[in-house]
């Protein structure tokens, strides 16, 4: 039988959000906006945000940076996950990636198909950890951004989700570097 979670106290994680574009400023980034807004009103806490230009080098560079920080749990990307010859955050992450986790984007495009039908499929978001760190790379818009979090990830980053989420696994997500 599948428990409630109600026994279990909230954890609350340290999440940045990075958005990929070559026009946005943190002035007029609605999605990166509306996640932060999303990650705070779920009690988490927002521990960086940045604009990265459509560039797998500075993406990675700066993907790079975040996971060595240690106040730093979750990374979520919006932008880039298109097919223009500039959206290119799915190729930058995939060269990082110390597991993917294939599962993210399958569930996307389910939540996504009863919204924008076949459209779903000119999106490409991915999911992995690198350096024990949960990253999760959205579409650029509000809506998507919305969905990806009301429907996947504020259940998946919240302790209490039962029968199972993310944060419960945080602690073993590296016992392959400690086993010797």
């Amino acid at each position: 039988m599948i428990g409630t979670g109600a026994d279990r106290a909230f954890v609350a994680l340290n999440i940045a959000v990075m958005t990929v574009s070559d026009t946005r400023t943190l002035e007029n980034d609605k999605s990166g906006q509306t996640l932060s807004e999303l990650i705070t009103g779920a009690g988490h806490e927002l521990t960086g945000r940045a604009i990265v230009k459509d560039d797998v080098r500075a993406i990675r560079a700066k993907m790079r940076k975040w996971v060595n920080r240690q106040d730093i749990d979750v990374i979520i990307t919006t932008g880039g996950t298109g097919l223009t010859g500039r959206d290119v955050t799915p190729e930058a992450m995939r060269g990082l990636f110390d597991k993917e986790i294939e599962g993210f984007a399958i569930t996307f495009h389910m939540i996504s198909w009863p919204k924008i039908g076949t459209s779903t499929m000119q999106s490409r978001p991915v999911a992995g950890i690198v350096k024990n760190k949960y990253i999760f790379c959205l579409p650029g818009s509000p809506g998507a951004c919305k969905d990806g979090w009301n429907e996947l990830l504020v259940h998946q980053l919240d302790y209490r989700h039962p029968p199972c989420n993310f944060v419960e696994i945080m602690p073993r997500i590296d016992e392959h570097l400690r086993r010797k």
